[in-house]
């Protein structure tokens, strides 16, 4: 149903003005402004840490985030008439950030080097934390799987003729990344890291140009940990979309370096992250993952583009820092 979640807002001593859909969610205009209403099956103590750590930011100056409310009783989670759990939050009238646009580029680069200055975990606070080491571990036995099994097959589609062809490459890429974190000392960077909050899913998409500012929205996968991977995130976005530029990535690292200054491990744990085949191996993982059946044309071009923009990014990491 289009309303769909809509008569929670009387829990919150709300009534919507105007409905518009928007991704996953109902967008409401209300008599105390824009609000967003969105299933929710996750726990509602990361969603109360949550909704602190934006206030927080609020209070110290950051104010352009899409912060959980509370309802009537206090409570960020609100069971509609229909059983199911919804959060309502925040909801910022603008555009979102043009990846073709050089002045929005550096723009959201300045704005989350401000937002990561303000984003800090209390040192008290049991946070999430994340585990790039373990993660870029197990992505690999995935594509080593994925390697194995492709090879022993015969008859292969399109799709995977080409990922025959250029696994190995982008596995070898990746047990590098993983070789060199294991040698950087990753674990002492954790712990002198682990009271920065990441917003966990920085890009393009989260990050809002209003008329008040650039605000920042969608903070579901935030977790404690080095703020480097966030900006590993959009620039890796960006990046993408621009043939991995050199100069572009450059003017994007210095700009969020003159707000937020990033110390030498912190340039290195970004390039290590830079360095990971982040977009290969969701390709190879949706392959994983799939009936095997058919695969649309649609993922045979990404996989011939993220393989085509394999020198472009190799360029990239030997000029970058």
């Amino acid at each position: 149903m289009y309303d769909r979640g809509l008569g929670v807002l009387e829990q919150y001593g709300l009534t919507a003005e105007t409905v518009l859909r928007g991704r996953g969610a109902l967008i409401c205009q209300t008599e105390k402004g824009w609000k967003s209403i969105r299933e929710y099956w996750g726990s509602p103590g990361r969603l109360e840490q949550q909704r602190k750590i934006q206030k927080r930011c609020k209070e110290t100056g950051f104010l352009l985030v899409d912060q959980v409310e509370e309802n009537l009783e206090g409570q960020v989670v609100t069971t509609g008439e229909d059983g199911i759990p919804y959060v309502v939050k925040e909801w910022f009238q603008g555009t979102e950030c043009n990846p073709r646009s050089g002045e929005d580029i550096l723009s959201s680069m300045e704005a989350m080097a401000k937002l990561h200055t303000v984003m800090q975990a209390e040192q008290d606070e049991d946070m999430p934390g994340a585990d790039l080491l373990e993660e870029c571990r197990r992505h690999n036995r995935e594509l080593r799987r994925t390697r194995k099994f492709v090879q022993k097959k015969k008859a292969k589609n399109p799709f995977e003729e080409r990922l025959a062809q250029s696994i190995t490459a982008f596995l070898e890429a990746g047990e590098g990344m993983v070789k060199e974190l294991e040698d950087s000392d990753y674990e002492r960077f954790c712990k002198e890291h682990r009271q920065e909050v990441c917003h966990g899913d920085c890009n393009q998409h989260n990050i809002i140009f209003t008329r008040e500012g650039i605000g920042f929205m969608n903070f579901d996968y935030w977790h404690c940990g080095s703020q480097t991977e966030d900006l590993c995130l959009f620039m890796r976005k960006i990046l993408e979309k621009h043939n991995w530029d050199p100069e572009l990535g450059r003017r994007m690292a210095e700009q969020y370096n003159r707000k937020r200054s990033l110390s030498v491990e912190e340039w290195k744990h970004l390039k290590l992250c830079l360095s990971y085949p982040w977009r290969y191996w969701k390709l190879v993982n949706y392959y994983a993952s799939s009936q095997k059946v058919w695969i649309s044309r649609k993922n045979i071009e990404k996989i011939e583009q993220a393989t085509a923009l394999w020198q472009p990014w190799q360029r990239f990491l030997q000029s970058f820092c």
